[in-house]
């Protein structure tokens, strides 16, 4: 057998068809070679195929990652956001708290109920609200806390809606009262004899004076300090023209030696309205008011309900 392997090769160029011979042994290790080749480069192939494969999977779980995180990045902010206006919330509940106090004291109504604030819950931890907070770290419980202030703040809320809604029939009842309440003078004057024990400028005995003279020229106008309405308006023995309002409430004022009576019995007055004119009718020594405050029947100082 021939150890050598002849090739023959037509080259295009000319018709003619040449010849050469290699070693079998040549042959076969080439051929082995080649074989083993297109095996390498294969293996080669399919591990460059499966690198890029995983190398476009991790891009894409990466870019997926990133979007992730950036996501959790913005909701944490929501939520820490979102924990900033539930503080907010609990203090403008706490200030109204204080305001209905505030009022409460200068009306002086009391609470009824117990109290409607915040009493018993905690605020948020600030470091809970750090948005340099990372990732890892879980808000379970920050949105726990969050929700039990709400459900207070909610609570606390209603229970404020209702306490207003009370205090403003009260303050409405209370206004009533003040508008009833004696708080101005009657009438521009001096003082020539105040409410108290004096000596009696008729009998020069020691006496009770159970109001306030205040003097001033004959027609000049008197003026009601609250609202009410007339129950005497009529010339009385000692105290001459008198006028008599009720303010309700138990608050009455009266107001003698009138030289004029400009309301009836019935009518109904509003603080400023004018009444009458001072004058000197009944027992007088010179024109002025004698103007009197009584509560539930008994005088009281009129200096003490006159503000102005």
């Amino acid at each position: 057998m021939s150890k050598r392997v002849k090739i023959w090769y037509h080259s295009g160029s000319t018709s003619d068809i040449r010849e050469f011979t290699i070693h079998r042994a040549l042959c076969i290790l080439l051929s082995v070679f080649a074989g083993f080749s297109i095996i390498g480069a294969s293996f080669i192939g399919y591990d460059y195929i499966k690198l890029k494969t995983i190398s476009i999977k991790s891009n894409g779980l990466g870019q997926t990652v990133h979007s992730l995180n950036a996501e959790i990045t913005t909701q944490r902010k929501q939520i820490q956001q979102f924990a900033g206006e539930i503080e907010t919330i609990k203090k403008l509940v706490t200030n109204l708290s204080n305001f209905e106090d505030r009022v409460r004291l200068i009306a002086d109504i009391k609470q009824t109920s117990d109290s409607s604030g915040l009493i018993g819950i905690g605020s948020i931890p600030a470091d809970a609200l750090d948005p340099d907070l990372p990732l890892t770290q879980k808000h379970n419980s920050l949105i726990r806390e969050m929700h039990q202030q709400v459900t207070q703040a909610k609570v606390a809320a209603e229970k404020h809606a209702l306490d207003f809604e009370q205090l403003i029939k009260q303050l409405e009842q209370k206004r009533n009262i003040l508008a009833s309440t004696p708080s101005i003078r009657p009438v521009d004057g001096w003082i020539t004899s105040g409410f108290g024990n004096r000596v009696s400028p008729f009998t020069g005995q020691k006496e009770f004076h159970s109001g306030l003279d205040i003097a001033n020229a004959p027609g000049t106008k008197i003026i009601a300090p609250a609202n009410g309405r007339v129950s005497v308006a009529a010339e009385k023995l000692y105290i001459g023209n008198l006028i008599v309002i009720d303010h309700d409430h138990g608050r009455v004022t009266q107001y003698g030696h009138l030289k004029e009576i400009l309301v009836k019995p019935g009518q109904e007055i509003k603080r400023g309205d004018v009444i009458g004119l001072i004058g000197n009718t009944g027992r007088s020594t010179g024109p002025h008011l004698h103007y009197e405050v009584l509560i539930n029947g008994t005088p009281v100082n009129p200096l003490k309900y006159i503000l102005n």
